[in-house]
């Protein structure tokens, strides 16, 4: 760059990808891309690489969660001859090992950066071109053969009458609710889905009262018999309280006033935390300009193979993109599009039905596929088989046996359409299900395979049992 008195000129540089967005979906992507040999760069509005999951999103959440559930796992100790007496929990601390973790790890991705030879400019990007692209006002600007928009998304405003405004210190997101220095008396949480009871479930095992209130029920996007477990787990475990199908009218201070069934209740809050979802960032990429469009809300356009329909070397990926905003989603359509762009053969596109979603609470919630409800609205014919954790012996000899397995499948085929664990380690054991359904197994496919013994796996391989003949053990 040349500097003339007031006049700055800025000289492009060139590169084969351009990777807006340093999250799960943009950071892989880069890396990829480099990879394969290509000249890329990608550009990020935070000093630090990994978007909102390792920096204020899944990692950090994932942190207080383990952390707040050994705590709290003590109490289930006595079962096993175990007496643990003057625990506590100092909160700074617990903090302070959150920071250091997310720092080393938002390194971490800087040395990978390093290491394959992938560029990194800390920047707002904008589109001046189809293929060129400015950062900072101008102060840098770069063209490209292919552009990669992963930008992510951020918490989405109460979309009801009632202004739920963000203070960020009474009334906060996720971001500061992952911070606070002290445990709230009383935390309000505005919307059941996955993030309002997993951080509502942090502070609730850390003493806070805790109540969800909902329009609907908590988690009602997952299957039905999974939600209402989960609910009922928490509630009993963790005392945390469920207002469903609820409407906030009005909020004065610190006092929330909902109606339910008619009747109006006026909730006190110390902090009330607004989780209802989130929507993608796409403001000031100029995608306007390049008359690149997005729906209602607010994902960009694209094809199957994730291209911009306005230009086809534009790529959107992750939360930008359409389906569940998830970070594996985006690494895997990161990696999809970077395979596409060095060999169109070689790219494999995820299937968004075969993507997996974990709600890490505990019990911790893991499906894939399709939900009965879904089934049904679909006039799908099909079976389910299910298999309770009180009859695998790994998790009563883990004392660990609420929840179930529970598959359905084709009522002809057999192909498994869906999948769904409540346990202790739903998360980990859905991925034995994604695959099956990835390639198109049967519930006899997965029956027929050996599962170790003892392990809590032998459920899934009970509830397939059950879907195309019968359990064994139960």
């Amino acid at each position: 760059m040349i500097r003339r008195g007031f006049i700055r000129l800025a000289t492009a540089r060139d590169f084969d990808v351009v990777v807006i967005g340093g999250g799960p979906g943009g950071y892989v992507a880069a890396i990829r891309a480099a990879q394969l040999g290509m000249k890329a760069v990608c550009i990020e509005s935070r000093k630090t690489l990994g978007g909102t999951c390792l920096n204020v999103g899944c990692i950090p959440s994932k942190i207080l969660l383990n952390a707040t559930h050994k705590y709290t796992e003590q109490k289930s100790l006595k079962k096993f001859g175990i007496s643990v007496s003057d625990s506590s929990m100092d909160l700074k601390t617990l903090m302070d090992f959150k920071t250091r973790t997310v720092s080393g790890l938002t390194r971490g991705i800087e040395s990978l950066f390093k290491k394959n030879g992938t560029e990194f400019i800390h920047g707002r990007a904008t589109f001046l071109s189809p293929n060129e692209i400015s950062i900072n006002d101008d102060s840098e600007r770069v063209t490209a053969r292919h552009v990669i928009i992963g930008t992510g998304s951020e918490p989405s405003p109460f979309p009801g009458k009632v202004r739920l405004e963000i203070d960020g210190e009474n009334i906060v997101t996720s971001d500061q609710a992952i911070a606070f220095s002290s445990v709230p008396d009383k935390l309000v949480v505005v919307g059941g889905g996955v993030i309002g009871l997993e951080l509502g479930s942090v502070w609730a095992r850390l003493g806070s009262n805790v109540t969800v209130i909902d329009r609907s029920t908590p988690l009602s996007f997952a299957d039905e018999d999974i939600s209402l477990a989960l609910a009922k787990s928490l509630q009993s475990h963790e005392g945390m309280n469920f207002k469903d199908g609820c409407n906030i009218t009005k909020i004065d201070g610190n006092d929330l006033f909902i109606e339910q069934n008619g009747l109006e209740e006026k909730i006190r809050f110390d902090k009330l935390l607004v989780s209802t979802g989130r929507r993608p960032v796409t403001q000031g990429l100029g995608l306007e300009n390049l008359g690149i469009k997005t729906d209602r809300r607010g994902h960009i356009e694209v094809n199957k193979l994730l291209q911009t329909v306005a230009h086809p070397h534009i790529f959107a990926i992750g939360d930008v993109a359409p389906g569940p905003m998830l970070a594996h989603k985006a690494e895997e359509e990161g990696v999809a599009v970077v395979d596409f762009i060095h060999n169109p053969e070689s790219a494999h596109f995820p299937n968004p039905l075969h993507i997996p979603s974990v709600v890490y609470t505990s019990p911790e919630v893991a499906w894939v596929g399709n939900t009965e409800s879904e089934l049904q609205a679909q006039g799908l014919q099909y079976r389910k088989g299910s298999f309770p954790f009180m009859a695998n012996s790994r998790a009563r000899c883990n004392g660990q046996t609420e929840g179930f397995v529970k598959v359905l499948v084709d009522q002809e085929t057999d192909k498994l359409l869906g999948a769904h664990i409540i346990s202790p380690h739903a998360g980990d054991l859905i991925a034995s299900l994604v695959v099956g359904m990835t390639y198109g197994a049967t519930s006899q496919d997965i029956a027929m395979v050996s599962h170790a013994h003892p392990t809590e796996t032998e459920a899934i391989k009970e509830a397939c049992l059950a879907a195309h003949f019968k359990a064994i053990h139960f």
